[in-house]
């Protein structure tokens, strides 16, 4: 790979550098009619990007636009936003979030700022414990995890899983039914971790890749591990079929200025930057310019990168890789057809019962969230039939008849792109179904 070369900064000199010219935040409602402009001004580091990104993501903002410089010891951003009903970001507490987080009070820990909710590890949420979970997917995977915790008084507070190329990734967040405390001890957690991996292997126990269950450490933003670990286990190597239009994604070579060009071009959705960044940064590349654009339902995205290392990609088997980890990606979090939205008021082992009925029902579920706020507990799942599928009416009609009478249940059907041309919402995000399942309201009660 050819090298680019720059100077040696030094990290005492950089440091002072950011105590002079401390991070700056705007957000300008009035240069634009259709959006908000959030610009962001800092000092260069390692990760900065995908920090900005998150913060704006977990607020389910949409990011319709970008334009993303680095280059130097600078970082100069600008992102154009919307909320989920694509209207300018005009709630007061919102803007103090952003503003607080990532101005000069909050920006130097901004990636121990986000949503309690969207970070894994056994601290993360006080009084719970963090599990993760990476296995070979099947149809009533999930009921079989939540019916073992249930068994061992184990109350899940909160979970995300998704599925990609036959593999699940899952992250539960859990407490002692009794106490509501974390569970510390070690022969409880080692009996609840051997039972969950008998479970996740089957009768396929000699296959080491295709179950593990271990405790999480540390503090990462649950979507950013979700990604970490589908790319561990290599789920971009499999071909299957996926749901949505296929990205085009090419990747090209700047030799006057010493980058890589990467180049998306796919449908549009929410999180899509956050997805492609969070990729990027984990494969250890740096972006030091990015234009983002949104037109209907299409989507184009451009990143100036290097290696860590400063070297640029030449080699057609490293591009080759990198195309497919950001393919990936984008298809992890898509989920076509019908999603159930289920609130009811939590109790120990009301997950294992939901997901029970919906495997009764023939039902797999492709893509969860689940979360407690108070005394509700929300359920969210993307189903297919048991051959994946889309789900017939009829089922989700009898199952609306079942539950429907116990928890307040929505359902909606994610439409295809050829109608969300038609009906001119693509782009904005409107049409799909809430994808940040973790404590959407916590905003409420973290800013007074």
């Amino acid at each position: 790979m050819a090298k680019v070369y720059w100077p040696y900064f030094d990290p005492e000199y950089e440091n002072l550098s950011t105590r002079i010219n401390p991070p700056s935040v705007s957000i300008d409602n009035t240069s634009c009619k259709e959006c908000t402009l959030v610009k962001v001004d800092s000092m260069n580091k390692p990760g900065i990007l995908l920090e900005v990104v998150q913060v704006l993501t977990d607020l389910d903002l949409t990011i319709t636009k970008a334009y993303i410089s680095s280059d130097g010891g600078w970082f100069m951003d600008v992102f154009h936003v919307t909320d989920q009903q694509g209207n300018k970001v005009t709630d007061s507490k919102t803007i103090d979030y952003i503003e607080k987080v990532l101005g000069p009070k909050g920006y130097a820990s901004a990636s121990q700022n986000t949503w309690p909710g969207k970070r894994v590890g056994v601290h993360s949420l006080g009084d719970h414990t963090s599990i993760e979970i990476i296995a070979r997917d099947r149809p009533g995977l999930l009921s079989e995890v939540s019916a073992v915790l249930a068994d061992l008084h184990f109350n899940v507070v909160a979970a995300e899983a998704w599925t990609h190329n036959r593999r699940i990734a899952c992250v539960l967040y859990v407490n002692d039914n009794e106490t509501s405390r974390a569970v510390d001890d070690p022969e409880r957690l080692s009996t609840m971790e051997e039972q969950l991996n008998l479970v996740l292997r089957g009768c396929e126990q000699e296959d080491e890749k295709v179950a593990r269950t271990c405790l999480s450490i540390g503090s990462t933003h649950v979507d950013r591990r979700l990604h970490q670990m589908l790319f561990a286990d290599r789920d971009y190597e499999a071909v299957t079929k996926v749901d949505g239009s296929v990205p085009k994604i090419t990747i090209e070579n700047c030799e006057e200025k010493g980058y890589s060009v990467v180049n998306v071009s796919c449908e549009d959705r929410p999180k899509l930057m956050f997805d492609i960044v969070c990729t990027l940064t984990d494969m250890q590349y740096i972006v030091f310019h990015a234009t983002i654009t949104s037109s209907g339902p299409h989507a184009s995205q451009e990143y100036f990168i290097r290696h860590k290392d400063g070297c640029t990609l030449d080699s057609e088997g490293e591009k080759e890789r990198v195309i497919k980890c950001l393919e990936a990606a984008i298809h992890r979090r898509v989920s076509e057809g019908w999603s159930l939205e289920l609130c009811a008021k939590d109790r120990v082992g009301l997950l294992s019962e939901v997901t029970r009925i919906l495997r009764e029902h023939g039902l797999s579920v492709t893509r969860a969230g689940v979360t407690t706020v108070g005394e509700q507990a929300v359920n969210v799942f993307y189903v297919r039939d048991a051959s994946g599928n889309p789900v017939d009416v009829k089922t989700i009609e009898a199952l609306r008849g079942e539950i429907g009478h116990s928890m307040m249940i929505n359902v909606k059907n994610k439409v295809p792109s050829k109608r969300w041309k038609e009906e001119g919402q693509a782009g904005t995000g409107r049409g799909w179904a809430k994808t940040s399942f973790f404590f959407g309201n916590l905003l409420e009660k973290l800013l007074p």
